[in-house]
């Protein structure tokens, strides 16, 4: 699953970041690492971009950098 697919107020663990060159560098200084837990906090209603918490900092990603960050889903 991707983090594209979580939905509002759903958490993941991030589990792979698919992204390559400076996105996943720029991902990584974000604190978007494997391991982190993330919440998504809204959706923009045509789907992007996507807001989400990671570290307690509040990020905004388009739909297609989330899709390529893998999650697995935390209850």
């Amino acid at each position: 699953m991707n983090l594209a697919k979580l939905a509002p107020g759903e958490r993941g663990k991030i589990t792979k970041i698919g992204a390559l060159g400076p996105l996943k560098r720029r991902l990584m200084d974000m604190g978007v690492l494997v391991g982190e837990e993330v919440r998504v906090e809204k959706v923009a209603p045509l789907g992007d971009p996507i807001e989400i918490t990671v570290k307690n900092y509040k990020l905004s990603l388009r739909k297609s950098e989330a899709e390529g960050i893998a999650v697995e889903v935390v209850a």
